[in-house]
């Protein structure tokens, strides 16, 4: 599951589906520490905020996250530092899969995206006069979406996955158990 700080979706999703790997959005991630950066500095703090999650392994993305915190601490933006490391562990999930889909779980942007255009014209409209109206387009809009929707890449490693493929830093250390 992948989302961003909701303390609910992580609540319900731990009393519905314990089994379930947590895996915390980068994007919003992002944003949520560049917000506790002066702006004149958030260009610098976002290049290296970043190549975090691009990290080749664990160990790196950590250095690098140390990286980050040090230049923050440095210039006295202890909070940005600080919640960069807030959900540590959720962040870091994605390790835990294929490389291939590691492009796929960083983040919740592209199930986003078709939304916002949605959610767009609904403002817009602001108030629909019958409910099958804005069922009408709201459907209409993410059928439209549905044609530009990237597939995921390497499809036939879902199974593995599903039947609890182990990965450490994308590479399978425990093949899929039988079915």
């Amino acid at each position: 599951m992948i989302g961003d700080g909701h303390l609910g979706i992580w609540a319900g999703l731990r009393n519905g589906s314990p089994e379930v790997e947590e895996q915390r959005c980068w994007n919003h991630k992002t944003l949520n520490v560049l917000e506790k950066i002066p702006k004149g500095q958030q260009a610098t703090a976002r290049a290296l905020v970043c190549q975090i999650p691009y990290a080749e392994t664990v160990r790196e993305a950590e250095r690098r996250r140390e990286q980050f915190g040090h230049w923050c601490r440095h210039r006295g933006y202890d909070q940005a530092a600080d919640c960069l490391t807030k959900d540590w562990d959720r962040m870091l999930t994605f390790y835990r899969f294929p490389k291939a889909h590691w492009q796929h779980l960083r983040t919740t942007n592209p199930v986003e995206s078709p939304f916002a255009a949605a959610r767009l014209r609904t403002d817009a409209a602001n108030r629909f006069k019958k409910v099958a109206n804005a069922t009408a387009v709201i459907w209409k809009m993410l059928m439209v979406a549905e044609q530009a929707f990237r597939c995921v890449k390497h499809p036939e490693l879902m199974p593995a996955v599903f039947r609890g493929m182990t990965c450490e830093n994308g590479v399978a250390i425990k093949p899929e158990v039988a079915a």
